[in-house]
């Protein structure tokens, strides 16, 4: 069952022991917090791993603007990216190895047209039942210190949602195949 972020937050909010919402603007406590910190705190956990689920390629559109120094070319990044996992020159069969920067919200490269593999914002509904699990988990640590100023449940919390992390992260990297060691000239020199 796909969860909204209303849920998502309410799941927390009961961790915590705090009462559920029904939206952000409640006029309640609970509401408050969780409008606050729930954006910021659902955007950090996908930007803190390359989730399978909210991982992308896609070909930028280049900028008439030039960038002042250093680099050639300008592209502009999509409304709904968080982080760059690797840039590749397009056409060239790889999504990595093309040296860039990122300002101002535009990706500045040398190459003439790329391809960005990136994390992104995914709707809620898309998310699966272990991102689900730990978001919930990092929600009630940061809700519980505003709602409750119980620093050692806090603490306890937050180690709960670093545990949840890992497992997510732990079954998330295990949808693919496993990376292999490429051009590493110890494993050339072993013939």
């Amino acid at each position: 069952m796909a969860l909204n972020k209303i849920q998502l937050s309410t799941r927390a909010l009961l961790k915590v022991g705090a009462s559920p919402i029904t939206s952000f603007e409640d006029g309640t406590a609970e509401a408050e917090v969780a409008a606050l910190l729930y954006s910021v705190t659902r955007d950090a956990l996908l930007s803190a791993h390359p989730w399978s689920f909210a991982s992308a390629q896609t070909t930028l559109p280049r900028l008439t603007v030039k960038p002042v120094a250093d680099f050639e070319n300008a592209f502009a990044l999509p409304a709904d990216f968080l982080r760059v996992l690797s840039v590749g020159a397009t056409g060239s069969g790889r999504g990595r190895g093309v040296a860039y920067r990122i300002h101002e919200r535009r990706l500045h490269t040398n190459a003439e047209s790329i391809t960005l593999t990136h994390v992104f914002r995914p709707d809620e509904s898309a998310f699966p039942p272990f991102f689900d699990q730990t978001l919930i988990a990092r929600l009630a640590a940061e809700f519980c210190l505003p709602l409750t100023e119980n620093t050692s449940r806090t603490e306890a919390l937050t180690k709960a949602a670093e545990m949840e992390f890992a497992r997510a992260r732990t079954i998330d990297g295990q949808q693919q195949t496993p990376q292999a060691i490429e051009n590493f000239p110890l494993i050339d020199a072993r013939g």
